[in-house]
Parts: C-alpha cells; structure tokens; sequence
C-alpha cells in the first residue's frame, strides 16, 4: 500500500525496533512498543477514571482498493488527508493534553529528524492555548523513558535550526527532563510527572 502526503511525497514509515522477549517474567514487557505501552497506560486511566487520553487516528484518504476475495479488500494507495500533529491528547484534571510519543535505538542521543516543524508549531499553539504539550521519548536499547514538556524540547530544535547539533544526548535528557521507571500496572504512569511540568 501507498501513503501519501498532501503534497503528493510517499510517506516511509520510521522502523521501529523491538527487543527479543525474555523468559525472565521481570523483563517480560520488553519488546513492546512505546504505542503498545502508552495505549494499555491509557486504558488503565480511564478505567480508573484518573484521565481520558486516546492516541489519534491518522487522517488518510483511501485512493485504490483492489479484492482479491470476496470477503476481502486490500488498501493499495492512500494519502494524509491532513498532515498529522501529535499521537495522543485528551484531558486530565481539567488541562488538555496534547503529547507525542517516540522510540529510538540509539543509546547515546534522540534524532531531532524524528520530530517534523508541523508538529512543533501544533505543540507551541497547544501551550499557548493553556494546554500542556509534551513529549515522552524511549530509548529502547536502554530501557529508558523520558518526559519532557515542549518548553524545554523547543531550545533543542530551535538549536538546530540555527544550525547546531541534530539531536538531544542523553545527558540533556537527565538535565531538562522527566525520567518515567516502567512499573507493572499502569505500565508507564506519566501522570504524576505532569504537575512538575508547570
């Protein structure tokens, strides 16, 4: 199947990595995604009614469908109706959220590359509207997570476009954001984190 932005470019999704699931039940969450995690964080919160967070569908304009069965139809070519913000939002405590959610492989730092200036600017007008942006990010290899508020990302991505460096290290991460230790029941539970981000 093809994706396509509105301006006609192919869309290439970004791979993402899963470790090898262990024996050892402590590690048993390893492996699954930041998406998977989040969604069963999300379902915990509004199970318990403590937040109502849900990640937001991509707007896609389905162009070709071909059937090979009867009961069968296969997506060939579509296209981003819009260009897509941020994959979750909802509200907890009264504030919107709006937050984005990334992996990465590397050990050492985040690709700024990951992150698109549409993204950026929806994020900035979310704060600027009384709204907490944020983004939580993962470093697969290491297990790690980290939530830092748009606030404190921007500097990163305004460096960049000044033309400094194209990523934020691991350093800078223990310095401007959240660490996020992974439990067991909600897997990643962000929500004390917020308050902090104020």
């Amino acid at each position: 199947m093809t994706i396509r932005y509105p301006n006609g470019k192919k869309f290439i999704p970004v791979q993402q990595t899963k470790l090898p699931k262990k024996s050892n039940p402590t590690f048993s969450n390893r492996g699954k995604s930041l998406e998977d995690e989040l969604n069963e964080t999300n379902e915990y919160y509004l199970s318990r009614q403590l937040a109502v967070i849900h990640k937001k569908p991509v707007p896609i304009q389905i162009v070709n469908v071909k059937y090979p069965a009867r009961s069968a139809a296969v997506i060939t070519e579509a296209y981003f109706k819009t260009p897509s913000t941020t994959d979750y939002n909802g509200v907890y405590n009264g504030i919107h959220l709006d937050f984005e959610a990334k992996e990465t492989k590397n050990s050492t730092s985040f690709p700024l590359q990951n992150i698109h200036e549409h993204q950026m600017t929806h994020m900035k007008n979310v704060c600027v509207h009384g709204g907490l942006s944020f983004f939580i990010i993962k470093f697969t290899i290491l297990d790690r997570y980290f939530l830092i508020s748009y606030d404190s990302f921007e500097k990163y991505w305004v460096r960049m476009i000044e033309g400094g460096r194209k990523s934020v290290t691991i350093a800078e991460f223990e310095k401007d954001a959240i660490e996020l230790k992974p439990g067991f029941n909600p897997r990643l539970d962000f929500l004390p984190a917020l308050p902090k981000l104020h």
